[in-house]
């Protein structure tokens, strides 16, 4: 299958493992059983050896319309011929338990809207990332692929025929006005078996609970601002995104989805971060979904249980915790449009990276301020990664982006140990718990002068990257959203003016998307260039916003920025992790911190739109 765009694709998920489905009705990304588990299909990554399953019409010329049933993560994707209107409905089925029908399956129905058409179903798996060959048989219900460590069935209401080559299977089949039928994927062995969908009647009744359980799942959201779809939208991607067995959110589904093309920055996002820890529970809790809000403050207490020998906690971990997350290359793949190499696993997660005390900090505020009060079990882990702040705050790191060519003094850094010093305190203060006030109190102070002093630059007027430098870093922007800096402080108001200078004149917005650093500012150890970071323009939106509370041409900058922004959205409203020259979808899709950053603008930007009297 050729490589589609990035943004042709749609997510469908049951919160343990997702799919991709292009535009041209074909799953190009599924791991099983889990978002962490080795592919099935991966041709996104490798378009001959990666393995796809394809639903669509045989021939003629066709016009594609891809959309989500309304408030779900049901897809469907509709194929228009002069010969008529079909649909391929996909979904995987949600709040099942092992043993029900449908559990664990991925289902594709095909409905004949109009006239007749003639349509071939292809299901051509690629096991353990297209290492590992497998067999093919018949079964009751379809038949079966049998690899040397996970076997899959293929089950069909209209006749599935082994394909030539003894490793694929297909259907070829007519469909006409009124009439449907399905085929679906699922594992076979004792722990995710279940009961097969033998009818279309099960089908059906599966489809229906699915759209239930979706439409119940979203009437929680307490959001009913004036960007209420997209922020609908965001929040069922990051509910898709959520490994429900742990309460870990992954920074994406998908691995080695290239930031520019040519390019060899692929990395693999199917972790979690402590870095979205604040940004998730912001978001979450302000959406009134506070039972994902629970189980992922729950994931994160567990990891401040496990601390490294050092005291300190890692960067990332795996979805249930895993410490150990090697990162090696995939050389057998040719990688997205042949951007390789392909990697899976993550060395980031071996790095040293100080701002994430911060994000870990405001997250445990904010849960104990709008969700439940927390233990003093977990009080008593956090003071000791509180002290480990106080030890460790003056080290240089290798900074939020994460960069491989040695550490440095990043501002953003520096400004998280601070918010870490400052939610410790408020904490400590609400909830009349002990602390060590004095010393905490007296490194915070430190921290905030050190910044000021070293993380200011006069020549340029700007908050800049690193101490010593004069480069600009979309990071700063989050000063003001964390209350480290007033929105209408001079210097604040300064760096906005920066950030917001075309990258030809030195600053970080192009167009009206916002670049995480200057293009050969940092040197940051990897090769070639990327895109703008979506995530940082929706940053830039909130700094406006709140300088907009004061000055009425930010706010209405800010409002003009989000629209536009929303407008580099795919077709579904999702986004990948960047955007190139062109405007297209660049990295890893669709991307957790992009729909978190969407949520918490669109939320920021309707309160100060609808309180202030202008």
């Amino acid at each position: 299958m050729p490589y589609q765009p990035i943004a042709d694709y749609g997510l469908i998920g049951n919160m343990h493992t997702a799919a991709l489905v292009g535009k041209n009705g074909s799953i190009d990304w599924l791991c099983l059983p889990h978002f962490d588990s080795p592919s099935v299909f991966a041709s996104i990554l490798d378009d001959k050896k990666g393995g796809y399953w394809s639903i669509a019409p045989v021939s003629g010329s066709t016009t594609v319309r891809q959309v989500y049933w309304p408030e779900t993560n049901v897809l469907v994707t509709r194929f228009l011929q002069q010969e008529g209107i079909i649909e391929v409905i996909d979904y995987m089925p949600v709040g099942l338990k092992q043993g029900d029908r449908g559990f664990r399956h991925l289902v594709r129905r095909v409905e004949a809207v109009r006239g007749t058409m003639q349509v071939r179903m292809q299901c051509c798996p690629a096991f353990n990332y297209a290492r590992d060959t497998h067999t093919l048989s018949r079964s009751d219900h379809g038949v079966i692929f049998t690899s040397p460590a996970l076997s899959l069935e293929l089950l069909g209401q209209t006749p599935i025929e082994i394909s030539g080559d003894k490793h694929s299977a297909e259907a070829n089949f007519e469909v006409s006005q009124g009439e449907r039928t399905s085929f679906a994927l699922r594992m076979l062995d004792d722990q995710h078996r279940g009961a097969p969908m033998d009818s279309s009647e099960v089908e059906q009744s599966l489809f229906e609970h699915t759209v239930r359980f979706w439409h119940e799942w979203l009437s929680q959201c307490k959001y009913s601002g004036r960007w209420r779809e997209q922020v609908f939208r965001s929040a069922l991607a990051l509910k898709l995104m959520t490994f429900e067995p742990t309460g870990a959110i992954v920074a994406a589904p998908t691995c080695s989805l290239p930031e520019a093309i040519p390019g060899t920055r692929n990395w693999d996002y199917r972790y979690s971060w402590i870095r979205d820890a604040s940004f998730t529970l912001y978001a979450l809790l302000r959406l009134g979904f506070t039972y994902e809000a629970e189980q992922f403050m729950g994931w994160l207490e567990k990891r401040c249980h496990e601390r490294k020998p050092d005291g300190g906690l890692q960067t990332m971990y795996g979805l249930r915790g895993e410490q150990q997350l090697p990162e090696i290359t995939l050389d057998h793949l040719d990688g997205y449009r042949g951007c390789k190499p392909v990697r899976v696993g993550n060395a980031a997660a071996n790095q040293l990276q100080l701002d994430i005390y911060g994000e870990l900090m405001d997250s445990v505020y904010l849960y104990n301020k709008h969700g439940a009060p927390i233990s003093w079990d977990l009080w008593v882990q956090l003071s000791a990664l509180v002290d480990w702040v106080c030890d460790h705050w003056q080290l240089p790191d290798e900074g939020i982006w994460e960069t491989r060519a040695g550490n440095q003094q990043f501002v953003y850094s520096k400004l998280m140990c601070w918010v870490a010093l400052d939610r410790a305190l408020r904490l400590a203060d609400k909830r009349s718990l002990p602390a060590d006030r004095p010393r905490w109190s007296k490194v915070r102070d430190e921290i905030y002068l050190d910044v000021m002093k070293n993380g200011w630059n006069d020549e340029i007027k700007s908050f800049v990257q690193h101490y010593g430098s004069k480069s600009l870093d979309a990071s700063a922007l989050v000063m003001p959203l964390m209350f480290f800096m007033a929105p209408n402080d001079p210097r604040m108001l300064h760096t906005l003016d920066a950030i917001c200078r075309d990258p030809a004149d030195g600053g970080l917005l192009s167009g009206n998307l916002v670049y995480r650093y200057q293009r050969g500012g940092l040197k940051d150890g990897l090769a070639g260039n990327e895109g703008t970071f979506n995530m940082c323009t929706f940053w830039l939106v909130e700094a406006l916003t709140r300088a907009g509370q004061i000055d009425r041409a930010k706010l209405d900058q800010a409002r003009l920025l989000f629209e536009k922004t929303l407008g580099y959205a795919n077709h579904l409203g999702l986004y990948a992790e960047e955007t190139s020259v062109s405007g297209e979808a660049l990295g890893n899709f669709p991307q957790a911190f992009t729909h978190l950053a969407v949520i918490s603008s669109a939320f920021n930007l309707d309160r100060t739109l609808g309180t202030e009297n202008w």
